[in-house]
């Protein structure tokens, strides 16, 4: 985890599929490799104003990957057989966006 300290998102485009949902097609970049991944996006939310008066919205975007994709290789075996982590990995994301100015 030191030499790949973080994950990274990078947006290439937006596709509206409606009720208020989207595809954000981008490149996601994890453990020094990237790949180009869709996020399923639900929102924003309506603005709500807050009680000291800040404006926020809300959204959630939720992709599923092969970790081997991103070159995470790392294996244990249970006891009663199956691994610990599968390869394919469900990644939720979810925002709270504050207006400023």
């Amino acid at each position: 985890m030191a030499k790949y300290p973080t994950i990274n998102f990078k947006s290439k485009r937006a596709e509206a599929i409606g009720n208020g949902a989207f595809r954000l097609v981008g490149d996601l970049t994890m453990h020094g490799v990237t790949r180009e991944v869709v996020l399923n996006v639900e929102g924003p939310t309506p603005e709500i104003k807050d009680q000291r008066g800040t404006i926020r919205v809300g959204a959630s975007a939720t992709t599923k990957i092969n970790r081997k994709d991103f070159g995470i290789l790392w294996d244990r075996t249970l006891d009663g057989g199956g691994l610990v982590v599968g390869e394919e990995v469900s990644i939720i994301i979810d925002l709270e966006l504050v207006k400023k100015g």
